[in-house]
């Protein structure tokens, strides 16, 4: 089988798909419909199978076009990835991670680790991203991101993966509360109450709400944050109860009038990974960072790490007041 298309083929292609409209995915793609559909029918031609399903309300992909569309965009990110990097490299850059982080390792764990790896490497830069561990794992097989930290049971059969922190999820309430000094709690059981929740981009927002969906339940969600700090001292005031990273709260319980219940759920607790499609094949200052993010969750960190932990923690303590 002989098949010919170019990157115009591709972007048409994910084009289409995302408008479920051949005349949409033209206008994305800058081509006119009578163009748009000629190179369709030549790329199944040239494939030997169709890749739409044509209707009177649009198009829809056959399963040969999904399989199609989804090599198509990890195509297209790749070049986007590398036109940055040689615009970067053409400004002095020499190198660039791509890190996709859960909403806990990204709030909690990785600002120490990253900051001592720019010091180390002034001319790398790090693009960090917040993501679904599911969605992490994805982006990791598709070379959509260099590393990725995970948490709770995702399947990463096909990545090689390291350990990381471990970390639970608990049910923060205002000091006083009903709940306060439970040995446990559901998490079934509070969602009769107001909840504090993060913003709807953040992981664990999503991560909530899908446990909440699986108990055919609502979130009742009073007001939503941007960060941990916030949502404790909003807890604090009595606005409503949140779930939060154990590791988070346990900080700003120091100072703040909010108390911990551990959930019960198995869920609640999530052990964290470090997930790359293959370390030996990382440049080696990306090897590095998995290196620093390895020594940091045993505990090895050496005196200069540990001193910038224990800095942005006293930092965060002298930020609540």
């Amino acid at each position: 089988m002989s098949m010919h298309f170019d990157l115009v083929d591709l972007r048409l292609m994910v084009h289409i798909a995302e408008a479920n409209s051949m005349t949409r995915g033209a206008e994305l793609s800058f081509i006119s419909l009578p163009a748009a559909s000629t190179r369709v029918k030549n790329l199944e031609e040239s494939i030997g199978t169709k890749l739409l399903y044509r209707t009177s309300q649009g198009v829809t992909l056959t399963p040969p076009g999904q399989a199609f569309v989804s090599h198509a965009r990890m195509v297209l990110s790749q070049i986007e990835h590398l036109r940055g990097d040689m615009q970067e490299y053409a400004s002095g850059i020499k190198g660039h991670v791509r890190v996709f982080a859960n909403t806990t390792s990204l709030g909690e764990f990785l600002p120490p680790v990253l900051r001592l790896f720019l010091q180390r490497h002034p001319d790398v830069n790090i693009d960090l991203r917040e993501r679904l561990s599911h969605d992490i794992v994805r982006a990791v097989t598709e070379g959509q991101t260099d590393i990725g930290i995970v948490a709770g049971l995702v399947r990463t059969e096909s990545l090689e993966t390291l350990p990381y922190h471990r970390d639970r999820l608990v049910l923060v309430v205002p000091r006083g509360h009903a709940l306060d000094g439970a040995a446990q709690v559901a998490f079934a059981d509070t969602l009769e109450l107001d909840y504090v929740g993060l913003h709807e981009s953040s992981a664990i927002h999503a991560f909530l709400r899908q446990a909440s969906d699986e108990l055919h339940r609502a979130i009742k969600l009073r007001i939503q944050v941007g960060n941990f700090e916030t949502a404790c001292r909003m807890i604090a005031s009595g606005v409503g109860v949140g779930v939060l990273p154990e590791s988070a709260a346990g900080r700003h319980a120091r100072a703040m009038d909010i108390a911990i219940v551990p959930l019960s759920d198995a869920w609640s607790v999530r052990e964290m990974q470090i997930c790359v499609r293959s370390l030996a094949a990382l440049p080696s200052f990306a090897q590095e960072l998995v290196q620093l993010l390895v020594a940091d969750a045993s505990g090895d960190l050496g005196p200069e790490e540990q001193g910038m932990r224990d800095a942005r923690d006293e930092r965060n303590m002298r930020t609540l007041f």
